[in-house]
């Protein structure tokens, strides 16, 4: 039996990265996935339909409450449900402190964290109604250490633990689980760009010896958006390797 057989599921910046890696893992599962991105997830939607998924693409502006509306709309006009929301988009603008601009901090907490309110205000009234639901979203392990350049990230990662501690405990009566991850270092278009050197740095800090992928944080996310995972609620969970102690 596929753990999410029937379950329909938004994962947002599925395009490439992460998201995708979840997309993948959850139509696996047996899920239908709406594949949510401001870049063109259509190609990522193709390549995982030919190998049997369930998924579709919306074009939606996770910042932006109209947008997120219509999507959610369409959603519930076709199927009526919403079971699992994964807030997993995000971006970076990363530079020292005293040289980072005020725009590239209202960008980051608008897609990093500001989405997290308007796409649950859009899905929980349903999850709610349907006295279910599973929402999951996208920390970091710079929430728990820092990083240099990433004063505007790491606040906005560890804005989304807060977040998840304070939404858990108004909707954990209607069935309603909230959790995080915070992935640590992942193999991505940003790590490919990297020199080789630095990457085995990084990877020799890690207890075990390998960089992540974005499946491993598919099947992160596949346990916290199950069924069987519905007493753990307000969490967060650690996907780095053993990086760092939690």
């Amino acid at each position: 039996m596929k753990r999410l057989e029937g379950q329909i599921v938004i994962i947002t910046g599925g395009a490439r990265g992460i998201g995708e890696g979840i997309c993948e893992v959850f139509c696996k599962e047996g899920a239908t996935v709406a594949l949510w991105d401001v870049m063109d997830g259509q190609p990522t939607a193709d390549k995982i339909k030919a190998n049997g998924g369930r998924i579709f693409f919306q074009k939606v502006d996770v910042t932006n409450q109209e947008s997120v509306d219509e999507a959610v709309a369409e959603i519930m006009e076709k199927y009526g449900k919403i079971d699992v929301l994964i807030n997993n988009a995000g971006v970076i603008r990363d530079k020292s402190f005293l040289k980072m601009t005020r725009q590239e901090w209202d960008t980051v907490m608008a897609v990093n964290v500001d989405s997290l309110f308007v796409t649950a205000k859009a899905v929980v009234p349903h999850m709610k109604e349907a006295k279910y639901g599973r929402i999951i979203s996208a920390s970091s392990i710079n929430a728990f250490m820092g990083a240099f350049g990433q004063t505007n990230y790491s606040a906005s990662k560890a804005a989304i633990v807060g977040f998840t501690h304070s939404l858990c405990r108004e909707v954990g009566k209607y069935n309603i689980t909230v959790n995080a991850v915070a992935p640590g270092f992942i193999k991505s278009e940003m790590t490919d760009s990297m020199p080789d050197e630095v990457v085995k740095a990084g990877i020799e800090m890690i207890p075990v010896k390998r960089i992540g992928t974005p499946e491993d944080m598919g099947y992160a996310y596949l346990f916290l958006a199950s069924k069987e995972s519905g007493f753990i609620s307000g969490h967060t969970l650690h996907a780095n390797g053993g990086s760092l102690p939690v």
